[in-house]
């Protein structure tokens, strides 16, 4: 997800994320050389059912900013024609 207020804490997304389904892992990116949030972070479902309801929240506040929730992209093999 994108958007992400740079104060917020894993337990603070777990707690806005936690009616969705078990949390496995809640990741925050930060930037390598200075350890800031960039605003984006992860959260890993025990279920597809608790990854689909979190995607349905795209757009929800958190910390007065709006979301965007998306699927984490999947890497795919390039194949030569």
């Amino acid at each position: 997800m994108k958007n992400v207020d740079y104060s917020a804490s894993p337990e603070e997304l777990e707690g806005h994320f936690r009616k969705c389904g078990e949390i496995n892992r809640v990741t925050i990116i930060c930037d390598k050389y200075t350890g800031c949030p960039k605003g984006i972070a992860y959260i890993e479902f025990s279920t597809m059912e608790g990854k689909d309801k979190a995607l349905a929240m795209n757009e929800s506040l958190f910390n007065g900013r709006q979301l965007k929730i998306q699927d984490k992209r999947k890497n795919v093999p390039y194949h030569k024609r």
